[in-house]
């Protein structure tokens, strides 16, 4: 480095150039619309709820579920589950449902364990948990 004032001039317009263009191209992320962004880039066929790689899925099979609700929607969750289940698979034990809440208190889960048959069966039970208020996610 050079004592020169000229240089350190010519430095700090660089450094400044260069500031600009990250801010820049910050700023471009940040004007991105969530939804410009197509998940699959349009290979999702059919509706949310249905499976999309059903080579995957070997029936008959036991199918672990967690159904999630919010606190204070406890029996409700549990009462909007017991329709479901109840309407879709009549030979279910109701009773088997485990509600339990989350660490903090601040969500429920009900736990179940069906045995599926076919994927219809899959996509029927998606596509009616979807439409429950009182369920918020399903693991």
């Amino acid at each position: 480095m050079s004592n020169d004032p000229n240089n350190s001039v010519d430095q700090n317009n660089t450094n400044q150039s260069n500031a600009n263009q990250a801010t820049t191209q910050t700023d471009s992320k940040r004007d991105v619309k969530v939804t410009e962004l197509v998940a699959n880039d349009g290979i999702l066929k059919g509706k949310k709820t249905d499976i999309q790689n059903i080579e995957l899925w070997q029936f008959p099979m036991d199918y672990p579920l967690s159904i999630i609700g919010h606190e204070g929607e406890h029996d409700s969750l549990l009462n909007e589950v017991k329709l479901i289940l109840g309407s879709q698979f009549p030979d279910f034990d109701l009773a088997s449902i485990e509600v339990k809440p989350s660490k903090t208190g601040r969500f429920h889960s009900a736990r179940v364990n069906l045995y599926l048959t076919e994927a219809a069966q899959v996509n029927a039970l998606y596509a009616a948990l979807d439409e429950a208020k009182t369920v918020r996610l399903v693991v």
